[in-house]
């Protein structure tokens, strides 16, 4: 039985960690940025981004400001017809998100 993957090429793997606990235990403003994403990012991907950006002294904004970019570039690389016409025209960073 092939469940709801169907046949694919996809390599099976399991996961070692809870997603969503991994979710659960970002700070406030990286996950409402997470949650209004073009791309489905992992909380792992998003906590490194954000721990190295934070480490490197960038202000909050600055570092929603480098998820954008970095999501921009990721879409523009896509080719499954996304395009980056389909982004916000207004980064997340200038949209309300509260700084808790």
């Amino acid at each position: 039985m092939n469940g709801n993957l169907g046949r694919n090429a996809l390599r099976k793997r399991r996961r070692r960690n809870d997603p969503m606990r991994d979710f659960d235990a970002l700070p406030l403003a990286l996950r409402q940025w997470m949650a209004g994403a073009a791309m489905p990012w992992s909380p792992a991907s998003c906590r490194r981004i954000w721990l190295r950006a934070r480490s490197k002294g960038e202000s909050v904004e600055a570092v929603l400001e480098r998820l954008d970019r970095a999501e921009r570039q990721c879409l523009g690389r896509e080719q499954t017809g996304l395009v980056a016409q389909n982004l916000p025209t207004q980064p997340v960073a200038a949209r309300s998100i509260s700084k808790n």
